[in-house]
């Protein structure tokens, strides 16, 4: 293995070494299901332990999520059982003290929404609607707005958002209820309005007043500042707004994620992966890189390909498989098998000062799904 992955080096395009490729990330998955041994990972910081969070936590969905994709493109049974209970144990956490809040989406969508869809299972069906259900009971029809997070935050949304709304996307499909995608188009409505800007950058969090609706201001949030421009906002943005085309068909999400998409690339450095924040300083060479940013864009680079055939969707092809290309040489474990993580350089946050220059479990998933796309994956569940 050691030797093929040198050879990686000299390949011009990811398709040239894909099956490679997917073969040492069966491999590095098979290692992390014995080294995670169920925990619920967010963060692996340089000795590259990942920690083990509480299930309500919004990213508890995403080791799953790799599992299920994993198990749908091999049929090995090993993935399918270390995936099965994800979703029971999350929704336990509904009956408890909770921080449930505007990311459901990112919890069940990887883990009953596939599960159904994968095994027929009429239980993890319900619990996708009754995330689903939460999820549409935080909509302020003042400002047209998902609320984000809980305590005194009652006038904030958040760009991240855009991605949980296939989960209201798909409940509507499955109930036969329209209420569900009315809700999440009222909301993309207002990511295309208050959160994409006229050059494709994106606003973080949104602030409204929830009794009016009426737009107060834009905050910095995970960004430099109110008018920067942070690289995983942008990510969450392009990638959401090509699945609410998908499930809409209208062109104005398509051409918003187009918007975003030629930002987000024009924005690229030399080795394809970003900054965590694209006017975070007048050098961003120096600046940490955000492997997650470049992982979730380069699988909504791959919608947009898949929602535009002929030359223009082969060039958001060519670009998705440039980010990945990059990730897969030069940010990748896989000679680093004690390392439990896929992924190094992510940065979660930071202007709070934290998780800088780590492995992320969502770099790491959507690296997985957008191999999986190149690899004729179509269970598409974001």
């Amino acid at each position: 293995m050691g030797n093929g992955i040198s050879a990686w080096q000299k390949a011009e395009r990811l398709e040239e070494i894909l099956p490679e490729v997917r073969e040492a990330l069966t491999a590095k998955v098979d290692r992390m299901i014995d080294q995670l041994k169920g925990k619920s990972p967010h963060v692996a910081k340089a000795d590259g332990i990942y920690d083990d969070l509480r299930l309500d936590w919004w990213t508890s969905g995403f080791w799953p999520g790799i599992l299920w994709i994993l198990y749908e493109q091999t049929g090995k049974e090993h993935y399918r059982k270390a995936a099965w209970d994800w979703d029971i144990r999350i929704e336990g956490k509904f009956a408890e003290d909770n921080n449930f809040h505007h990311d459901v989406g990112f919890q069940f969508l990887p883990t009953a929404v596939i599960k159904h869809a994968l095994t027929g299972c009429k239980d993890a069906l319900r619990r996708g609607v009754q995330a689903a259900t939460f999820l549409s009971g935080r909509f302020n029809p003042a400002g047209s707005f998902i609320r984000a997070w809980n305590q005194e935050k009652t006038g904030w949304a958040i760009v991240d958002s855009t991605m949980n709304l296939s989960l209201l996307f798909w409940a509507s499909r499955v109930t036969q209820d329209p209420r569900f995608s009315q809700i999440a188009r009222l909301h993309a409505d207002t990511v295309v309005s208050r959160f994409i800007r006229p050059d494709g950058s994106v606003n973080h969090i949104v602030s409204f007043d929830p009794a009016t609706g009426e737009f107060i201001e834009s905050l910095g949030g995970q960004g430099a500042g109110p008018h920067s421009s942070w690289s995983r906002g942008a990510a969450w943005a392009l990638h959401g707004m090509a699945n609410v085309y998908r499930y809409t068909g209208d062109r104005r999400y398509l051409e918003a994620a187009q918007r975003v998409a030629h930002y987000f690339l024009a924005c690229l450095p030399e080795d394809a992966v970003p900054a965590w924040d694209f006017r975070a300083s007048e050098n961003l060479e120096e600046e940490p890189r955000d492997s997650s940013a470049a992982s979730c864009a380069a699988s909504g680079l791959l919608e947009l390909a898949d929602a535009l055939p002929g030359i223009e969707g082969s060039l958001y092809r060519r670009e998705a498989e440039r980010i990945l290309l990059s990730l897969t040489r030069n940010y990748g474990t896989w000679e680093n098998p004690a390392h439990e993580a896929i992924l190094v350089a992510g940065t979660g946050n930071k202007p709070a000062g934290q998780n800088i220059n780590v492995s992320l479990i969502y770099g790491d998933y959507y690296y997985v799904e957008a191999i999986a796309k190149l690899s004729g994956w179509k269970s598409r569940i974001f």
